[in-house]
């Protein structure tokens, strides 16, 4: 491809995509509704590999049940093989060199034009698939699905922009030094989650957006959702053999790509068990490959809120509430551990927040009413309700929930466990479900309560600390330096927004590498210096040399 580059082009200005309320009477409710409605009608939809552009029905069939109705199903897929997988990989590498010469603007005008998909004639299909396949209501769709995915795309077109203008700040007298920042020798391995349909689209797209080529393995809960993400790629205009979506068992495939010596990165999120896993893989083959692979990992979390004395009881509790039980706790920043002051939690906390959860609706996703919906499936159902029953078999005090309805959906309640034990099964293991576990310190050991906060998990993902005082916050801050990427003062420990809160943990929760910034974008590049002579030696001596 050879096209001349004529000016120095800038992209258009980035802002946070605005996010639709949904409220009763609405035209995006109605929009909606519409749309899950036709959604409900025409399922289930089959959904095949795509290779080289190409569609590919191995016939190996597995099914994405709806978890709110698993009697149900909203689509049928294809499941990879060895040759489909084969197929992505060598696909994936004839496509790179072309992807990664084409001009800069023409990338990243192919991924705005993706975000403004995400963000309009896709957007109500796109929310409603999440709905119906991760078991999400519409606002926890809506932040997800469209805003937080067009987000995606659009910030990392700018963030790629900037990468590309870090050059040296100096040149010698007669010389011109430059960087280039390649694409990898080789092709990514993205592995995403079910839990959020934007990370489907983000683990290729970050890659791609460098000239990386992807072979792209989804959750097998997730799967039609990031189908369509796939469709719209391919509408913006991402080449074929750019991005393989090759759906399928996650050990067989994965296992297939990281042994193959062109792999040349992971980006993933998923269990942190999972992660460590292919961590020790990928170095038992190292001497296969031909460089060393990149590995960017975001995992598991022990997300805690620690309220002091001094801060607002309603605020704490509300933000604890939605911090702990939004989407389930199916989030890797949910709530799970909660620390308050003894002061606090006799003289309201545990009152209000007792009688608030009691408001909680949980249902169907397609019942706007609902607050919450199911959990993803059968074996996140038994474990949830396994760690309730270990929780209480230790001494744990339910104050709420603790009990769960499997007849039509995957439906837990949300439930509150009371401990005096903090370092019981529930303040330590990740659950993945609506549960918080209630540590009340006395107020004379706030600072040996931060203490146990940072040595009780081997995570460190997300923390927030409730205080009015201001010597109290800045304590919590400092003696929690190392225990959560993301920190937040009085306000919930979930919701990082692309452009403003770069998310990711470190410890057993990842590589920290920050999601929604400039600095995941150099994980998937290599820079090459380049230094320009103008003027020719005249003697190899230097001046020291002569007599």
């Amino acid at each position: 491809m050879s096209t001349p580059q004529l000016a120095t082009f800038k992209v258009p200005a980035i802002e946070n995509e605005p996010m639709r309320t949904y409220a009763a009477g609405t035209v995006e409710r109605k929009g909606l509704e519409a749309a899950l409605a036709q959604m409900q009608q025409e399922l289930p939809f089959e959904v095949p590999c795509i290779v080289n552009g190409s569609p590919i029905k191995t016939g190996k069939l597995a099914k994405q049940p709806i978890p709110s109705d698993h009697a149900r199903h909203l689509c049928v897929y294809h499941e990879a093989d060895e040759a489909t997988v084969a197929s992505a990989i060598d696909g994936a590498l004839a496509a790179k060199a072309e992807w990664e010469a084409m001009p800069w603007n023409d990338r990243a005008a192919i991924f705005l034009r993706a975000a403004e998909l995400v963000s309009g004639k896709y957007r109500y299909k796109l929310v409603a698939a999440t709905m119906l396949g991760q078991g999400k209501n519409a606002w926890q769709a809506e932040i997800d699905a469209a805003a937080e995915l067009s987000d995606f795309f659009r910030f990392g077109v700018k963030y790629v922009e900037e990468l590309y203008a870090q050059q040296p700040p100096k040149n010698a007298a007669g010389s011109w030094n430059r960087v280039e920042y390649r694409a990898l020798e080789g092709f990514v391995l993205a592995v995403s989650p079910f839990n959020f349909t934007a990370i489907g689209g983000n683990l290729p797209g970050v890659p791609a957006i460098v000239g990386n080529t992807v072979v792209w393995k989804p959750s097998p809960a997730a799967t039609y959702s990031n189908y369509l993400i796939y469709q719209i790629l391919a509408e913006a205009g991402v080449p074929a053999g750019v991005i393989q979506f090759v759906p399928g068992p996650p050990p067989e495939v994965v296992a297939q790509a990281i042994s193959h010596p062109n792999f040349a990165a992971l980006h993933f999120t998923g269990s942190t068990f999972i992660f460590k896993k292919l961590w020790k893989d990928i170095a038992a083959n190292l001497n296969k490959y031909k460089g060393y692979p990149r590995i960017v990992g975001e995992t598991g979390g022990k997300n805690f809120h620690v309220i002091h004395k001094s801060a607002e009881i309603r605020n704490a509790v509300l933000q604890t509430i939605r911090g702990g039980f939004e989407y389930q706790g199916q989030k890797c920043s949910a709530l799970s551990r909660l620390y308050v002051s003894s002061s606090l939690w006799s003289s309201g906390f545990k009152d209000l927040l007792l009688s608030e959860v009691a408001k909680i609706k949980i249902g169907s996703p397609s019942d706007f009413g609902n607050f919450m919906g199911p959990v993803i499936g059968r074996p996140a159902y038994d474990k949830i309700i396994g760690f309730i029953q270990k929780a209480k078999d230790a001494g744990g005090e339910v104050l709420i929930g603790g009990t769960g309805d499997d007849s039509k959906g995957y439906f837990i309640q949300p439930t509150v466990i009371l401990t005096k034990d903090p370092e019981s099964i529930t303040m330590k293991e990740e659950i993945f479900g609506p549960v918080i576990t209630v540590y009340v310190y006395d107020d004379a050991n706030y600072e040996q309560t931060l203490e146990l906060i940072d040595n009780t998990s081997p995570y460190a993902l997300t923390g927030s600390i409730f205080a009015a005082d201001r010597k109290a916050l800045l304590t919590a801050t400092n003696k929690l330096r190392n225990a959560a990427g993301n920190v937040y003062y009085n306000e919930k420990c979930t919701g990082a927004v692309v452009g403003q809160q770069p998310f990711g943990g470190g410890r057993a929760s990842g590589t920290n590498d920050k999601a929604g910034s400039i600095s995941i974008f150099y994980r998937f590049v290599s820079a090459r210096s380049i230094k320009e002579n103008f003027v020719g030696l005249e003697d190899f001596q230097y001046p020291s040399n002569l007599i």
